[in-house]
């Protein structure tokens, strides 16, 4: 029998909202035709559909990154401001695409505050350079008599926009992009971009595009930033996609055990990186810098030739949920992360011209930024194990908790293709109104469509004991209560 063993007094963190955080880019139909559709006929005046806000609205998305991405390494933030009948159409380098500009800063910022999101914006560290990301930030934000922030005025938005969070960059330590930096030339991007848009707004929060490649130079890449820049960077963003069957047109084994496994990578990957915040900072006397996942998700069927509209199984909602449960047992370094994307792009909604589907990751997200509140706990669970990969003993049951007053929350991944049965074990208290929410479907390849758009949903029960939980074949388990 598998058994989790809760203590109260054991806590890791106050785990941030920000980590159910969001994704916009603009690439295939994220923005337009998913976001931004004014010809459709639930389309409001702003252009923006009616059906999507609500979907939005439902995941409870804390921050939203934008507008990449590969994208901005070649974005220039001025083309999307003004009258729309005046942007310039730019050939965008990153996806080899049309950009109409039609939808641009203040459109975003508006839609942000329409579903209840803080803005994050990355400026453009590819060919872009510090003057003009400093003029975006005093664009944004600026509440003096400047001729930048008489720009925005003149452009229909009186108010500053108090954009907080900003990242440097994207994914610079990727050769795919735009203006990529060895580790010294980022190092003194993050020192002179930093400076001046600190400079323009001493407020704002600055992000540190780390590592998304996760090859040799990493260290060297953190150890530069941290001595450069350690008095102006606010995070470390660091990257990743994971899959199963096939990544980006290489084909691999469609293997469900290596495919749940995932997971010790992923704890691999936020302890490893985490130790080495912590290593540096202490060498340089400094408190340690918090971690943001600002891209994460399943990716591996559709690319390019697909404008990568990913559609999700069963399986891929699991490793989804795998990868919340390690933000919410991580809640002491990572801050934030940002499920990349929100609409049609590697996302939990798709759209088409007569509604849109929630896929299958679109439930444990939902879900985990429902009740994943208050602190994280640092729960021990032991049972079954399996091998998948490169892994052998692999735990069956992947478990993160959290605790918010008396309100507790288990989530529990059940990577088995049978049922499994698994004991509270209480250190103090007693446990009282339990519920499980239950996302599941037919079988592990199950996929939501227009056609059958609730194969894979959630289910609501009432577990018949308070300390023996039955939990369902390949399914992520969502346990409410009180905790007395």
């Amino acid at each position: 029998m598998n058994a989790i063993h809760i203590d109260p007094a054991r806590r890791v963190d106050a785990i941030h909202p920000h980590v159910f955080g969001g994704f916009a880019e603009h690439l295939g139909r994220c923005i337009n035709g998913g976001i931004y559709d004014p010809d459709h006929p639930l389309a409001d005046d702003r252009g923006l559909r009616s059906d999507v806000r609500q979907a939005l609205m439902e995941l409870r998305m804390p921050i939203m990154r934008y507008p990449g991405g590969n994208f901005v390494s070649g974005y220039r933030w001025r083309d999307g401001v003004g009258p729309r009948e005046a942007r310039p159409a730019r050939h965008d380098l990153a996806w080899a695409a049309l950009e109409p500009n039609t939808f641009g800063t203040n459109e975003f910022v508006d839609f942000c505050r329409d579903i209840g999101t803080e803005p994050y914006l990355v400026v453009n560290c590819g060919d872009g350079d510090m003057r003009e990301a400093h003029d975006w930030v005093e664009y944004c934000n600026g509440r003096d008599d400047t001729a930048l922030a008489n720009l925005r005025r003149a452009h229909g938005w009186e108010r500053s926009h108090d954009v907080k969070y900003w990242g440097l960059g994207n994914e610079v330590d990727g050769e795919w992009q735009i203006g990529a930096k060895q580790p010294q030339e980022y190092a003194r991007v993050c020192k002179e971009f930093g400076k001046v848009m600190k400079w323009a707004d001493p407020s704002i929060k600055l992000l540190a595009s780390a590592t998304c490649h996760w090859r040799s130079d990493l260290v060297e890449r953190a150890q530069l930033i941290v001595e450069e820049a350690s008095d102006l960077i606010d995070y470390m963003s660091i990257h990743w996609y994971v899959g199963n069957s096939l990544a980006r047109g290489q084909q691999r084994d469609d293997d469900f055990n290596a495919y749940m496994a995932i997971s010790e990578l992923i704890e691999a990957r936020l302890s490893g990186y985490a130790g080495l915040m912590r290593g540096l900072c202490l060498a340089h006397g400094l408190e340690p810098i918090p971690l943001a996942v600002d891209e994460w998700n399943v990716w591996y069927r559709a690319f390019r030739d697909q404008a990568l509209e990913e559609h999700y199984n069963l399986e891929d909602a699991l490793v989804v949920a795998l990868q919340m449960n390690a933000f919410i047992r991580h809640a002491d370094t990572v801050k934030m992360a940002n499920l990349a994307q929100i609409v049609n792009v590697i996302a939990p909604i798709l759209t088409s011209p007569t509604g849109l589907v929630r896929q299958s990751i679109f439930h444990p997200f939902r879900l985990y930024s429902q009740w994943a509140r208050g602190d994280a706990l640092d729960l021990h669970w032991e049972g079954e194990t399996f091998d998948g990969g490169d892994y052998q003993g692999v735990r069956v049951l992947d478990v993160a908790g959290s605790l918010q007053g008396s309100r507790l929350g288990l989530f529990i991944v059940n990577r088995s293709l049978e049922s499994s049965t698994v004991e509270l074990k209480l250190s103090a208290g007693e446990l009282s109104d339990l519920t499980c929410h239950v996302v599941n479907g037919p079988d592990i390849k199950t996929v939501n469509s227009e056609a059958e758009p609730e194969l894979v949903t959630v289910r609501t029960a009432t577990p018949a004991s308070a300390t023996h939980l039955e939990l369902e074949p390949h399914s992520v388990t969502v346990v409410t209560g009180h905790l007395a």
